[in-house]
């Protein structure tokens, strides 16, 4: 395998993904460059979601595809936004709103911030494979008192990950990728690719 479609028009995960597969010589198209349109995400987990995108992505262009659900579940929030973490302000909001209508969401809760990322990958040789590759890994951390950073996407900016006192848009790409939900989830991707002969 050297190429696959992503099933998401994400500018920040396609170079995410970009990154980390290039190392292995695998290119990686967006789903945007063959037209694809975004599919209604009917599924009431993360789990369904991928698969029902992977799926259309697979099916519309013909090539393998891997699909990427994710989302930020915070504790005080009963695990909100979750599945709607990017549609979190509305149909048609920016990053930035769902951001700042989370953080008007906690503005009267200085305690028990914690939250955490998680990302579901979801791997599809064919759009009909009965068995698609599920990964699945978590970042914890807490919520922030106001954005800070530039380099990440979506909740980074006011997501502050157990390891840093920084949030996750001040991390460096490499300390980003060894350490986020997706990360996490991409190294059990390619070591299940890899146990499959998927993956050089």
């Amino acid at each position: 395998m050297d190429k696959f479609v992503l099933a998401s028009g994400n500018k920040g995960k396609l170079k995410e993904f970009s990154e980390i597969f290039s190392e292995y010589g695998v290119e990686v198209f967006p789903q945007s460059q063959f037209n694809v349109v975004e599919v209604p995400e009917t599924g009431t987990t993360f789990v369904e979601n991928a698969i029902i995108k992977a799926r259309h992505a697979a099916q519309v262009t013909g090539m393998a595809a891997i699909a990427d659900d994710s989302g930020l579940e915070v504790d005080l929030l009963e695990g909100a936004p979750g599945i709607y973490s990017a549609r979190y302000a509305g149909e048609g909001a920016g990053e930035n709103d769902n951001y700042i209508k989370l953080l008007d969401a906690l503005k009267d809760k200085p305690q028990g911030r914690t939250a955490r990322f998680q990302c579901i990958l979801v791997y599809m040789r064919h759009a009909k494979d009965p068995t698609p590759i599920i990964c699945q890994a978590a970042w914890e951390g807490k919520i922030g008192f106001e954005a800070k950073g530039s380099n990440g996407h979506g909740y980074d900016p006011i997501f502050i990950p157990n390891e840093h006192s920084c949030s996750a848009a001040e991390l460096s790409s490499e300390e980003k990728n060894r350490l986020s939900h997706r990360g996490k989830a991409m190294t059990l991707l390619i070591d299940a690719m890899q146990r499959q002969g998927l993956l050089a």
